[in-house]
This record gives C-alpha cells, sequence and structure tokens, in this order.
C-alpha cells in the first residue's frame, strides 16, 4: 500500500487541515501519516486559537516517518511560523522526501489568518523550489506573485511568477472567482490547461483546498501525472461539495467526494 503524508495544523472543527486530509486519504486508497505543526480551536464559525507545535517536535515527528514510513508523495498545509517552514524544508532536502504538493495555507475560509506575515518570504523561498504542485487560491497567488490575482489572465501570470520562482507546476485555484463560471488553471513548463466549472451555491465549503491538495497527494502517492492528478483531486472536490452534511452555522464542512 501506498503511503501519503500530510504535513499541516489539526482543526478540531474536523473539516479541513490534519482531519479533512486523512479522511481523503483513507478514501483513495493510501495509507495517511501525518505531522502536525500546529493544534487550532476552531468551528465552521472561525478560529478561536492556534497553538504552534515547537520546530523540534515538528522535526521529530519527521524524522520518525523517514525512518520507518516514508511516503511516496505528501504536501504540507498550514505551517504557520517561518520556523515551521525553515524545519519542513530542510527535512524535505535531508529525507529525499518526492512527490510534493504546497497548499500555501494563509487565510482559513472564516477569513482567520493562518500563516504569519514574515512567513510568506521564507514559504516562497523555502518551499515553493522544492514543490511539484503548488496550490494557491487568488489571494494566495497575488501574495506569492507580488501582484493582484483576480481573472483567468493574472492567474496565468501568477502561475509564471511562481514556476520562475522554481515550482515544478502550479494549480492556481479559481473558486474565488466573480460570477458562476468558475475555472482552475493549471500552469506547467509544457503549457496551461483550464478545468471549468460552475460554482455549487453552498456555505459548505471549509476545507476545500486542503481536501483538493490531499486527493491530488493521493493519486500521485499512487503513480499518476500531475495532470492527472489534478483533474482526480478537482472532481473528487465537487462531488464532496455537492454531498456537504450542511453542519454547523458558519463555513460547514465538506461531504465525501
Amino acid at each position: 500500500m501506498q503511503i501519503a503524508l500530510t504535513i499541516a495544523g489539526s482543526d478540531s472543527g474536523g473539516g479541513a487541515g490534519i482531519q479533512a486530509d486523512l479522511k481523503t486519504f483513507q478514501r483513495f486508497g493510501v495509507f495517511g501519516t501525518s505531522v502536525i505543526t500546529a493544534v487550532t480551536a476552531q468551528n465552521t464559525r472561525g478560529v478561536r486559537a492556534v497553538h504552534p507545535v515547537p520546530p523540534e517536535n515538528i522535526a521529530a515527528q519527521l524524522a520518525a516517518l523517514a525512518e520507518d514510513l516514508p511516503p511516496d508523495a505528501f504536501k504540507t498545509g498550514m505551517l504557520g511560523t517561518a520556523a515551521a517552514i525553515g524545519t519542513v524544508a530542510d527535512a524535505i532536502i535531508r529525507y529525499d522526501f518526492a512527490n510534493y504538493v504546497l497548499d500555501p495555507v494563509m487565510v482559513a475560509s472564516s477569513g482567520d489568518r493562518l500563516l504569519a506575515g514574515d512567513a510568506e518570504r521564507q514559504l516562497l523561498a523555502r518551499l515553493v523550489p522544492l514543490a511539484t504542485l503548488v496550490t494557491p487560491n487568488l489571494a494566495e497567488a497575488a501574495a506569492l506573485a507580488g501582484f493582484p490575482v483576480g481573472d483567468p489572465a493574472a492567474m496565468a501570470r501568477a502561475g509564471d511568477k511562481l514556476l520562475e520562482a522554481g515550482a515544478g507546476a502550479v494549480l492556481v485555484k479559481g473558486g474565488h472567482l466573480a460570477g458562476d463560471e468558475l475555472v482552475d488553471l493549471l500552469v506547467t513548463p509544457s503549457g496551461r490547461r483550464e478545468f471549468p466549472s460552475r460554482r455549487i451555491v453552498t456555505r459548505s465549503t471549509h476545507g476545500t483546498g486542503c481536501t483538493l491538495s490531499a486527493a491530488i497527494t493521493a493519486r500521485l502517492a499512487l503513480g499518476d501525472s500531475v495532470e492527472r492528478s489534478v483533474a482526480a483531486g478537482l472532481d473528487y472536490v465537487r462531488r464532496a461539495i455537492a454531498s456537504a452534511p450542511g453542519l454547523g452555522s458558519g463555513h460547514g464542512p465538506l461531504g465525501v467526494g
């Protein structure tokens, strides 16, 4: 059985982070392992508190897995601090982990900030060049590229900018585009592919980015190409949004895709 690793924060509400990733891994038939970078107190209404895990403990978790359960593919989600980013980057290089999906989690669905301001530059410098695929939403793409991203043309430019920064490929997510017709854009050194879709009107969107990056990671672990993994991940998330159970009074969790 293939192993997929998630390096991310814990979500007490169960809709995002480690909890969403492990559920998604299981759905795709891969064995999920985890490195917890932060413990959050949150629900569908928002984030109440964040407790970062000390970098030395993050390093110990990574070392334990590298020694006995090395991943076939892995992802990072919420890292929170520059120190955590540096620790993870060092471990990726030290243990030669491959098939890396970088979800640059900066802001929660509720609007709460999950990445310290000084850590954005560290993420761009240390982790983007190691990534097989980076999966920013529009706000994250703008922060990383250094210019506003609000339409497909700007999405393409942001993707190109992140390729120049060293990413293997970039999936710029269009869920926050205006209108009912959406597009997610995959940018690779060999070209671009659009994944058009129609907006599903719902408040159950908590954990969409985590679930998507976890699904892509699972498919990479199973040996699929980046493009096929992205297509499968997007299809899974659409089905998960459509089947959301409607829990909570805020941004509710997804269902099973």
